[in-house]
């Protein structure tokens, strides 16, 4: 795949191709957008932000629950040189406070939403006596039903080195922090994802992950937009409630790459089980990315062998690593090849120790999947905790330096040094290892729960505890 400079690069070749986005927003609810028309109506949303006076550096908070909206926006935005700030819709009182908290951090920042959101925002923030923010979201809200068509937009000269959108990670709530990217490290990796994972225009993608989150934007909305693919976007909503429709989606659609979650699979399955589908066949589907939380080899192990009978290969499932600071895309293993484990000691997890194997069905085993070798344009090294690097085999801190990570966190200079070791390395936070060439995870640094000296972490503890019978993954919690 070509090395595009800019997103808006991009999206110019994008538009010449005779392909389209399909949102999904129920069984017989949905709509299509082409490329050239996606172009067409950023570039008339664009005018009409400039029009209210919005310039190249402003922030444009995403706050919708219609993916097409989000779309339109966000690229809106980007062709304009406005940064676009995407942020997930929720129905929690700490949703709501990671938004205000967002809105303050940011310097000239307008809210990009419906207005039943936003009266429901102003009436939480009256509530909490929050005039700061009721003033806020008074004096910069852009109603989506208040934008009327207008002449295209003056497009932006962006560079590889502008910021291209700024990502908050779906885990920071109380101390939200933006990961900046810009438009170097966006299409770095964009092109490092399609060459591992062999993907070409005439792939088709479905996707349920949220547009919010890293994989669900860039791997499955830039990425596959980028090499030219058709793509369809499910409401994450629709998944949730009616999980069977994804593999029911990905059979009409004859879908070829599909991604998820440890948790969507378990989500998946405990319905599936009871009610199956009929006529289903997945021997379309070629790869199904697995990554964004720990993954689950039984998990992975029962839900293939469930949907071996329509078709789906074990070769199609492949483990990967990634996060925000990166962009998102860090390892990808081969395709064509069945996914493997590491079974250790669960007492043998500390920084500096060397993993010892173990037979999978000895009481103290726990198994960790392989995540291959990093993929183009971004190197990975496995760090003791004075930053030194370490041998294979030897369980250390995950560190990345490459042209798709971050160089900053947005606003914050303390927390952008801690980022970083002495020699520019990125500290992922994460632990792991490499074994026989693979990258290999085994839990968060701050996570570990340490008893007599012995490091342990909660998703394994979690899957040990959810095999009780009654018991289900997604309702238990080790900390």
């Amino acid at each position: 795949m070509e090395l595009y400079p800019t997103l808006i690069e991009l999206l110019e070749a994008a538009r010449t191709k005779d392909r389209e986005i399909r949102f999904i927003d129920g069984e017989s609810d949905e709509s299509t957008l082409g490329f050239s028309e996606l172009w067409d109506q950023a570039m008339a949303l664009l005018g009409s932000l400039q029009a209210r006076g919005m310039q190249p550096g402003d922030e444009l908070i995403i706050f919708s629950k219609s993916n097409e909206s989000f779309v339109v926006a966000f690229w809106a935005a980007v062709l304009g040189g406005i940064v676009p700030v995407p942020v997930a819709v929720g129905i929690s009182d700490e949703h709501r406070l990671k938004l205000f908290r967002i809105v303050s951090q940011l310097q000239r920042a307008t809210l990009f939403t419906e207005l039943g959101l936003l009266e429901r925002l102003l009436d939480f923030a009256r509530e909490r006596q929050l005039d700061d923010i009721t003033a806020l979201l008074e004096s910069r809200t852009v109603l989506m039903s208040d934008v009327e068509p207008a002449a295209h937009g003056e497009l932006f000269a962006a560079t590889p080195d502008d910021v291209a959108f700024i990502q908050y990670s779906s885990g920071s709530t109380s101390d939200p922090k933006g990961v900046v990217l810009t438009h170097r490290n966006l299409c770095t990796n964009i092109r490092a994802i399609v060459e591992a994972t062999g993907w070409t225009e005439n792939d088709q993608s479905l996707s349920w992950m949220p547009l919010t989150h890293d994989m669900g934007l860039i791997g499955y909305h830039l990425s596959v937009l980028g090499v030219g693919m058709t793509h369809a976007v499910m409401d994450t909503s629709v998944f949730v409630r009616r999980p069977l429709l994804w593999m029911s989606k990905a059979n009409e659609l004859r879908a070829t790459q599909l991604c998820s979650p440890n948790f969507g699979y378990k989500h998946f399955l405990k319905l599936f089980l009871r009610k199956g589908l009929d006529d289903l066949d997945l021997s379309c589907v070629k790869l199904i990315l697995n990554g964004a939380e720990p993954i689950s080899w039984e998990l992975c192990e029962e839900f293939l062998a469930a949907l071996a009978p329509h078709g789906l290969r074990k070769i199609a499932m492949l483990p990967v690593y990634g996060l925000a600071e990166a962009t998102v895309g860090v390892s990808i293993p081969e395709p064509g090849h069945e996914y493997e484990r590491i079974t250790v000691d669960r007492h043998s997890l500390r920084v500096g120790d060397a993993y010892r194997p173990v037979d999978p069905a000895d009481a103290d085993a726990v198994s960790f999947m392989k995540v291959g070798d990093a993929i183009r344009d971004v190197s990975v090294r496995i760090a003791d905790n004075k930053d030194s690097v370490m041998a294979d085999n030897v369980i250390g801190n995950i560190q990345l330096h490459g042209d798709s990570v971050t160089e900053e966190i947005y606003g914050d200079a303390a927390a952008t040094a801690e980022l970083f070791t002495a020699d520019g390395w990125l500290r992922t936070g994460d632990c792991g290892l490499f074994v026989d060439g693979q990258l290999v995870i085994t839990g968060r640094q701050k996570d570990v729960i340490i008893i007599n000296g012995k490091n342990y972490y909660p998703h394994d503890l979690e899957e040990v505890i959810a095999r009780i019978d009654g018991l289900d993954l997604n309702k238990v919690v080790v900390a």
